[in-house]
C-alpha cells in the first residue's frame, strides 16, 4: 500500500467516528467547495464521502436555474438543499456561482452580481447564527494545469460526462476568471465564515490537506489528537496578498 494510500485510509477512518459523532450530537455540517473548472472538487469530494453515510451525507450540484428559480430570490433554492440535524452537505459549487462564472460569461446583471457580494456574508452568518457548521474552501490550479486536465477530459472516455460547454472557454477568459475570483474572495472572506484556498496543482496531497482541515473543524478532540493539521504550504488562510504573492494562480 502506497504512503498516500495509507494516510488516506486513516483520515476516512477519522471521517467515519467523526460522522458518528456528528449524528450523535445532531450538528449540521455544511462544506462549500469552489475553484476553477478542473481544480479537482469531485475527486476531493469521492475520497470524502466514500465511506460516509449515504443517509446522512448528501452532494449537491445543482443545474443551471429553471425560469421559476430565475424568478425567486437568489439564495432560495440553496435554502431548499441545507442539512437538517445529523446530516452532512457538500455543495459542489454553491450560490458562488454568481460571483464565478455567471459574472465572467454575463449570465448575471452587474447590479445582480454586486447585490449577491453584499448579501452572501448575511445570509453565511444567519446560516451559521442558526447553528451551522460551515466551512468554504476554495481549490486553486495553475493555468498549464487546468489545461492538461481539460484535456484529459475530452480524451478519456470515462471522463466524457464531466466535459461541459464552459470548458472550451475557461482557458480563454483566465484573467477573467482570476479577477472574479480575487473579487469574491476579498468581498465575502470574514471572520464569521473564512475562506481557505488549497492549492490543488498535486491531486494527493490536496484532498488529504482537506480532509485534514475538515477532520480540524469538526471532528471530536479525540480523533483530532491523532491527526496532523494539514500542510500550510497547501492548505492556507486567504488574505488579500495571497493573489500577488504567487500563492494564487495568476
Amino acid at each position: 500500500m502506497s504512503h498516500y494510500k495509507k494516510e488516506l485510509v486513516q483520515l476516512q477512518c477519522a471521517l467515519v467516528r467523526t460522522q458518528q459523532a456528528l449524528i450523535a450530537s445532531g450538528t449540521r455540517t455544511i462544506l462549500v467547495l469552489e475553484g476553477r473548472d478542473g481544480a479537482g472538487k469531485d475527486g476531493s469530494i469521492k475520497r470524502i464521502t466514500e465511506h460516509l453515510s449515504p443517509r446522512n451525507t448528501r452532494v449537491v450540484a445543482l443545474p443551471k436555474p429553471s425560469d421559476r428559480e430565475q424568478s425567486q430570490w437568489y439564495f432560495q433554492r440553496y435554502v431548499a438543499h441545507l442539512p437538517t440535524a445529523g446530516e452532512f452537505v457538500i455543495f459542489n459549487r454553491s450560490w458562488y456561482n454568481r460571483a464565478g462564472v455567471e459574472t465572467v460569461m454575463d449570465f448575471a446583471t452587474p447590479s445582480q452580481q454586486a447585490e449577491f457580494l453584499r448579501d452572501a456574508p448575511d445570509f453565511e452568518r444567519m446560516l451559521i447564527e442558526s447553528g451551522i457548521v460551515m466551512i468554504k474552501l476554495w481549490l486553486d490550479i495553475s493555468k498549464k494545469e487546468q489545461a492538461d486536465r481539460l484535456t484529459a477530459r475530452r480524451t478519456d472516455p470515462l471522463k466524457t460526462l464531466k466535459v461541459s460547454d464552459l470548458d472550451a472557454v475557461a482557458q480563454k477568459k483566465w484573467k477573467a476568471y482570476s479577477a472574479a475570483r480575487d473579487t469574491m474572495l476579498e468581498r465575502t472572506h470574514n471572520s464569521i465564515a473564512p475562506w481557505l484556498c488549497v492549492r490543488a496543482d498535486h491531486k494527493k496531497p490536496a484532498r488529504l490537506a482537506i480532509i485534514r482541515h475538515l477532520l480540524q473543524r469538526v471532528a471530536p478532540t479525540e480523533v483530532v489528537a491523532a491527526i496532523d493539521p494539514p500542510d500550510p504550504n497547501i492548505l492556507f488562510p486567504y488574505t488579500p496578498e495571497a493573489a500577488a504573492d504567487g500563492r494564487l494562480a495568476r
